[in-house]
């Protein structure tokens, strides 16, 4: 029989190799569009100290305000010397917290359950990547499963400061997105179903443990830290309103843009059997199959040593419900998945000590702890292919809509033709793209301070000696070239490169370069 210390140190390992498959090479994937969007609004609090809520866009205010932190550690002042490492330590931060916060629910789980979701969570490809990815989800799912392990541990304990932890990560949901209302309601049902059974005492047991001015507590932690971020800690008033209507805009965005329109299946199929061309099979069914136990305990009532009734339940329905709700609503992004997969970690977690507990014959016993081992290794290789082969492939589930390589590519090469321009880091850059679809280059031409940003030709301007553009702009762009300019003040523009290149795959651009630069490129190399 394992010794606390024994799980504990097996704890400890399992949380270092979710830490070494999260940390490595932070900057190798080029920056999302989403990502850059979040990094240049970042920019502005960290220059300027101005952070305004935006009810349209942008969701929530926690991860720029958290930012601040290791870019303060790193002495970094101004955007330009931000890195991509700097910001995704973010999401790293709170894609390990996930872990930790197992912890908190030993006396609801017990160690059997609690180190094989321990290490699901460590290994799941979804879970790595998107504890590297600069946006907002890995925040909202480590706030919520924070406020459901506060709120377990004040109806086990009954202590008001428990309360007020689980309200003030009620708070910090609301801040970070606005997708934390369908978590809520997840929330809600599930503890009102609980509250309502009637046969197993659960219905009286929780109802004698609410307290009433408990509540108040957390409701009142959960809206001063909620008004403290979304007031930009009380320089923007308007942010606080703007923080309720911006439900109109969202509620519109969810039934609405047809790039993000997806069938009601979506999440199941890039979760559990995802494979493109010929790429690798992607699939973390093996987390799936591994919940069904602990569901069908759930419904039943039937015990697994270690395991709270309660939070077996709520777990179960939890889970359920935000993959019932994120499923119907047709605006999909593979990202919004996380909190249900997370729920569904803990529950598979559940199965494994069901399934060792439960009476099985020992073949059969041995032959799915083999089949676990061997998923689990599975799931770790996946997660290097992952983050580390497939990163920016769209043969990868977790890759949506993402930039190419070739944006790295293409900064690199404006930076060494910047390197021989005599305006250096105030050469001029023109980016000409219909509805404004140049994102991630704002964050990759951040350092340079003369950027034209268009979504239509401007002929009444100069020509920058860079231009990066759209082929749906490339006619007008060869009429203001070398038709609009008098004879005497035309330049011959070149492609930056010999070969096509694309912003996102099968979404290409174009880049050119004034002639007479590339050759005094070529004449400083030789």
């Amino acid at each position: 029989m394992l010794s606390k210390s024994h799980f504990s140190l097996i704890f400890l390992i399992i949380l270092l190799t979710a830490i070494a498959f999260r940390a490595p090479k932070l900057d190798m994937r080029p920056m999302h569009g989403d990502e850059a969007v979040h990094a240049i609004k970042f920019g502005a609090l960290l220059e300027q100290g101005d952070y305004k809520y935006d009810p349209h866009e942008y969701h929530g205010p926690t991860l720029n305000y958290f930012t601040l932190i290791p870019a303060w550690v790193s002495s970094q002042t101004a955007l330009a010397n931000v890195s991509e490492t700097t910001l995704r330590y973010v999401p790293l931060f709170f894609g390990v917290m996930i872990l930790l916060c197992l912890l908190l629910l030993k006396n609801g789980l017990g160690w059997p359950a609690i180190l094989p979701s321990a290490l699901l969570t460590a290994v799941s490809p979804a879970m790595v990547f998107y504890s590297r990815y600069y946006i907002q989800e890995i925040l909202l799912v480590c706030f919520a499963f924070f406020a459901i392990v506060c709120g377990f541990r004040y109806f086990q304990e009954q202590r008001r400061g428990w309360a007020i932890a689980a309200g003030a990560c009620l708070g910090l949901m609301h801040a970070t997105k606005e997708t934390w209302i369908i978590f809520l309601a997840a929330m809600g049902i599930s503890l009102l179903v609980i509250m309502l059974v009637k046969g197993d005492g659960i219905k009286t047991s929780l109802r004698n443990k609410l307290r009433i001015a408990d509540m108040g507590w957390a409701i009142a932690a959960g809206a001063i830290v909620s008004i403290l971020f979304f007031s930009s800690f009380f320089t923007n008033p308007a942010g606080i309103w703007d923080s309720v209507a911006t439900y109109i805009a969202y509620l519109d965005r969810a039934g609405g843009n047809p790039w993000h329109i997806h069938p009601w299946y979506y999440y199941l199929e890039i979760m559990n059997r995802f494979q493109l061309n010929d790429g690798p099979l992607f699939s973390e069914m093996l987390i799936v199959l591994l919940a069904i136990p602990a569901i069908i305990a759930a419904g039943t009532g039937r015990q697994i040593q270690g395991v709270d009734p309660i939070l077996l339940k709520f777990f179960s329905m939890y889970s359920l419900l935000l993959l019932i709700f994120f499923s119907i609503i047709p605006y999909k992004t593979p990202w919004n998945i996380l909190g249900a997969w997370q729920g569904m970690i803990v529950l598979a977690g559940i199965g494994c000590a069901a399934l060792w507990q439960w009476k099985i014959p020992k073949l059969v016993k041995l032959g799915i702890g083999v089949i676990i081992i061997g998923g689990f290794i599975h799931l770790a290789w996946q997660a290097y292919l992952a983050n580390y082969e497939y990163h920016a492939s769209p043969e990868n589930p977790h890759v949506y809509a993402h930039p190419t390589n070739d944006v790295l590519a293409i900064t690199a090469e404006i930076e060494n033709i910047a390197s021989v321009h005599p305006d250096s880091g105030a050469l001029y850059i023109e980016a000409i793209f219909p509805g404004g679809d140049y994102w991630p280059f704002p964050w990759y031409l951040r350092s340079f301070s003369k950027v034209g940003w268009w979504g239509e030709v401007k002929k009444d301007m100069p020509a920058a000696p860079i231009i990066l553009c759209s082929p749906l702009v490339e006619e007008a762009l060869v009429e203001k070239l070398y038709f609009h300019p008098p004879p005497g003040q035309r330049h011959l523009y070149v492609p930056m490169f010999d070969h096509p290149i694309e912003m996102r795959p099968h979404v290409e651009m174009r880049a050119y370069v004034r002639k007479d630069l590339i050759d005094l490129l070529n004449q400083n190399n030789n």
